[in-house]
């Protein structure tokens, strides 16, 4: 036998070999992965309640009780209610307080349509008017769901008292921090990762990822069920961010919230070494960034006749978990603010005699 056909044995026992291993490690994915599946269901079931839409189901979780009702909004990413734990029960300790979970996110059923910021709003009103939520809502949006409650609040005017927004997203953001820094800031930059992830899911890639990646400042519990469900939600997360051009578009045709109560929460910590390396960013640059980061809110904030700006220097972008008490006071501030508005939108109704036409949720409104 010569030496090349002894090569070319070789080379096909490697290759035969290099196939059977990953076909084994495929058939162990898929085991990892569809055992990680049932353990989710059975360890992590939804808190709240599974809303009918139509054929798919949201996961629409409501604690506390009172008007207005607040209305938590995540932003882009795989956590949906669970990014709202440090602040759900504080909230609904003075008012009902209700996070859900978008199409394809955590435990809320996947859509097979574009998902974008008027998508969003239509679901989030089937979702409230199937569970009998008719408002008044305070919409807190945080990151991308800025630009979603802006649109809902387009959408559905009469339902919305008010609003805050923490860290929000706007649509003029691409073009304006990409003119600061120098650099292309648009989020699909991650989009062939996510369509990576989500390709994979069915692989345990995403799921393997996931374990012990969760944020530090979140309980064990919560942090292991949204890695627990991290391979499903990567499906819905890559939805939102092909639609990100077309939310912004949505967003953009709002332009005014009128007179009613705004706080927009900025997040001012500047950039630390290691975030601004996988921005590719230079200090100088990272610093252009948040200035106009927050020249960008302060225009958002103005958007009501009532609407501040709040800058919360110590808190990166997620704002609910490193200053959950900033939320909460801008959350109580608005709350009260529609509350205080009540007697004098509906004056007929402040007296006892007629408070009890008020359905049950606005009789506290009436002193």
């Amino acid at each position: 036998m010569t030496k090349l056909a002894r090569f070319r044995r070789w080379a096909k026992r490697i290759a035969l070999t290099l196939l059977a291993l990953l076909i084994l490690l495929l058939i162990t994915g898929t085991i990892y992965e569809a055992l990680g599946r049932r353990n989710a269901a059975a360890n992590y079931p939804p808190r709240g309640q599974m809303v009918d839409i139509g054929g798919r189901s949201i996961h629409l979780d409501c604690r506390g009780t009172g008007s207005p009702t607040v209305i938590l909004e995540a932003g882009l990413g795989t956590g949906g209610t669970i990014d709202w734990k440090l602040v759900h029960d504080q909230l609904a300790s003075f008012t009902r307080t209700c996070a859900y979970d978008r199409a394809g996110i955590m435990w809320s059923d996947p859509k097979p349509t574009p998902q974008h910021a008027a998508t969003v709003a239509e679901d989030l009103h089937a979702t409230l008017k199937a569970a009998g939520i008719t408002g008044p809502l305070v919409l807190v949006g945080h990151s991308v769901a800025g630009p979603y409650v802006r649109t809902y609040t387009g959408r559905y005017p009469d339902q919305v008292a008010g609003l805050v927004m923490v860290d929000p997203s706007t649509p003029d953001q691409v073009a304006r921090l990409g003119k600061a820094t120098g650099i292309d800031v648009h989020p699909n930059r991650a989009s062939t990762l996510f369509h990576a992830l989500a390709a994979l899911s069915w692989t345990g890639v995403p799921r393997f990822m996931a374990a012990g990646t969760g944020n530090r400042r979140l309980p064990p519990h919560a942090a292991a069920a949204m890695a627990a469900y991290a391979s499903t939600s990567i499906r819905g997360a890559t939805a939102e961010l092909d639609g990100f051009d077309q939310s912004m578009a949505d967003a953009r045709a709002v332009t005014s919230f009128g007179n009613r109560p705004l706080i927009v929460l900025t997040a001012m910590a500047p950039f630390t070494a290691e975030q601004l390396k996988g921005l590719g960013m230079t200090a100088a640059a990272g610093a252009r960034f948040k200035a106009e980061w927050q020249r960008l809110h302060a225009e958002q904030a103005r958007f009501s006749t009532r609407g501040r700006q709040q800058i919360v220097p110590d808190a990166t972008h997620y704002i609910q978990f490193d200053r959950p008490d900033m939320v909460i006071a801008a959350v109580r501030e608005v709350v009260a603010t529609v509350r205080a508005d009540f007697p004098t939108r509906h004056p007929e109704l402040v007296s006892g005699s007629m408070r009890g036409q008020l359905p049950p949720e606005r009789r506290s409104w009436v002193r």
